[in-house]
């Protein structure tokens, strides 16, 4: 019987992770963590939340707890109670652009509360903590598909450092006190109940409401899109199988540590993506069939803390763990635009 803690479970991987453990697990515990921050519409994790409650098996004990990672004393007894054999920490401030105006929340959830994670795993051991990172780790690298052997040195938001800094922080606490530890760098993540900061359902927003979309580097913008089924199904199998536990020949640990990128090594120019979209709004009736998409679309130039390419190079992921992302931009941006046309009407 495993106890699992999800931190941000009320977040758009979170919900779809609790859910996928839902139908994985026969019995044992998962305990979701979320502060539910005003960052997007709060209305959109309540109902995640609500869709956990009617979904929860009779024999999983499911518990859901309104807090922040932040809160140190929160997370030790969380930890001393639950005796957690896998954390998976989803819980951050997410969104590049928003770090630049308010960058004391991403110190506060990301260096701080993941701070808190490690404290916690090293004063109640666990199996495998696995972690959100970010592709934009990677920065304004030259070199495209991006590897986890590339250095990552160069952050070009406050986001990206905090990210970066987990990893860093995550080596050392596996160095010193033998946790096994796995960063995912996730790629561009959408789906149904996304993040409505996200490109795909910002845009859907304002051409509902007649506003005009910007598109960025007059449209040359490249990003590695990952269905959210596809990151959950990552993740999960990561979960599973932590990195080994060995003895240097100094007698000390080697750390058990691995980072991975999950992406869907297909990165799509953004017009094209929008031309997608456009096309699956029309299909689940979101926008209707006259609607003229032209007169509502604007080429800008690039933003700050933004980056050209994103491009995920996931062999890693395939070799050790036979899987690669599998479901196209079509068909997820299909499924968004139905739950779309289905949630708000």
């Amino acid at each position: 019987m495993k106890s699992i803690l999800v931190t941000g479970s009320a977040g758009f991987i979170g919900a779809n992770l609790v859910k996928r453990l839902f139908k994985e697990m026969e019995e044992g515990t998962i305990v979701g963590v979320d502060n539910l921050n005003s960052y997007y519409d709060v209305s959109l994790k309540e109902y995640r939340l609500r869709e956990l409650e009617e979904l929860k098996p009779a024999d999983i004990n499911y518990t859901f707890v309104k807090g922040s990672i932040a809160d140190k004393p929160l997370v030790d007894g969380l930890f001393a109670e639950h005796k957690f054999d896998i954390v998976v920490n989803l819980a951050a401030q997410a969104g590049v652009r928003y770090s630049i105006d308010n960058p004391g929340v991403y110190i506060e959830s990301n260096i701080i509360g993941f701070y808190n994670i490690l404290e916690a795993c090293r004063h109640n051991p666990v199996e495998h903590l696995v972690y959100a990172s970010s592709s934009s780790v990677y920065g304004g690298n030259k070199k495209v598909p991006f590897s986890t052997d590339d250095r990552v040195d160069n952050p070009v938001s406050l986001y990206a450092a905090t990210k970066k800094s987990n990893e860093l922080f995550a080596h050392c606490y596996s160095k010193l006190y033998n946790i096994p530890s796995t960063g995912l760098r996730f790629f561009t993540v959408y789906g149904p109940a996304g993040r409505p900061d996200m490109a795909y359902f910002g845009f859907t927003n304002k051409l509902l409401k007649g506003e005009t979309i910007q598109i960025y580097n007059y449209g040359h913008c490249r990003r590695d899109f990952t269905y959210v089924d596809d990151i959950v199904e990552g993740i999960v199998r990561v979960m599973n199988k932590a990195p080994e536990k060995k003895t240097g020949e100094d007698g000390l640990p080697i750390p058990p540590y691995a980072v991975y990128n999950i992406g869907g090594g297909q990165p799509e120019n953004l017009l094209d993506f929008v031309n997608i979209l456009q096309e699956e709004l029309l299909r689940a009736g979101v926008l209707p069939q006259d609607y003229d998409f032209e007169a509502h679309k604007q080429l800008v130039p690039m933003q700050p803390g933004d980056v050209p390419t994103t491009y995920a190079d996931a062999t890693a992921l395939e070799r050790d763990f036979g899987f690669t992302p599998k479901i196209t931009l079509r068909e997820g941006l299909r499924k968004f635009a139905e739950w779309y046309k289905e949630y708000y009407g």
